[in-house]
């Protein structure tokens, strides 16, 4: 019987290999391009110029090894990255739908309830595998413009560039680096995150869901900072949300992280529904402004 042959796959790719076409995205660390790889469609995220000290390569070559290793229906699949003395780029699936925050809030699309369902189940079973794998991967990140969809509406996370695997770690970051609209307040204060603070991000995201508004619009960093994290002040629960869904999102809220459910409970909540409806006065209010 013949010996298995054992390959191994290395995830780096020369800049020779991808094919550029259009701009989808952008921000603070620079460009996400769609481009093709050996005739496959993907997602190309090119780093800027001043990503390219030594500090920064070797923060890439772990944020490479940690996605490297994942593997879900609900995370976006890491297939490469270059790394080469000009570009730093990740190469990953391309997910055509783009990012759930585009379609909760940047289109006037009806999501059936059901669906809407669905894609929260999405979210909660790719973070309940991230919380569940050895070592345990904390997003830190977790937000709607991080969440893709793909063309059959189901929904991958991605961007772990905050994200920690604790085996992977000599300490825990303590950082406020990120989003703080969908920030659990001890993240907010710079302190400790853990598991439960992607939970409260979660929480967020659900009532983006159910009043499809924008969270602590208006507000700087400094406001929400001094709202969540010193004076525990919470996104307002429509009054007209189902009474399951509000406590749910009340629990992803909660003060103490150690008081909020963990994804296999969230799990299990909403596996006990059979829809997510909106808040009908959220939705008035939405369809008003629309027609204004």
């Amino acid at each position: 019987m013949p010996e298995p042959v054992s390959i191994k796959i290395k995830p780096y790719f020369n800049l020779e290999e991808l094919e550029y076409s259009k701009r989808v995205g952008g921000g603070s660390f620079g460009e996400v391009y769609k481009g093709t790889l050996h005739g496959t469609d993907v997602a190309i995220k090119v780093f800027l110029d001043e990503c390219l000290s030594d500090k920064a390569c070797r923060e890439f070559k772990h944020e490479v090894n940690l996605m490297s290793h994942l593997r879900h229906p609900n995370i976006v699949l890491f297939m490469g990255a270059v790394i080469q003395p000009t570009q730093l780029a990740i190469v990953s699936e391309f997910v055509p739908r783009g990012s759930f925050f585009k379609l909760l809030h940047c289109t006037h699309a009806h999501i059936h309830p059901r669906r809407l369902l669905l894609m929260a189940l999405d979210i909660a079973r790719g973070m309940n595998y991230l919380h569940s794998i050895g070592p345990k991967v904390v997003h830190r990140d977790l937000k709607s413009p991080n969440l893709l969809v793909d063309m059959d509406w189901t929904i991958k996370i991605a961007d772990f560039g905050m994200s920690f695997a604790n085996a992977l770690t000599s300490s825990t970051p303590k950082s406020s680096t990120g989003t703080p609209h969908w920030m659990a307040p001890e993240v907010l204060r710079s302190e400790r995150a853990t598991a439960a603070s992607d939970v409260f991000s979660y929480g967020v995201i659900l009532w983006e869901c159910v009043t499809r508004q924008v969270p602590w619009e208006g507000l700087d960093v400094v406001q929400i900072l001094s709202a969540v994290g010193l004076r525990q002040k919470r996104l307002n629960i429509p009054h007209d949300l189902d009474p399951k869904l509000a406590q749910l999102i009340r629990a992803c809220f909660e003060e103490e992280p150690q008081m909020r459910p963990d994804f296999k409970t969230i799990l299990e909540k909403l596996n006990s529904m059979e829809v997510l409806l909106p808040s009908p006065s959220c939705m008035a209010a939405r369809e008003a402004e629309v027609q204004s």
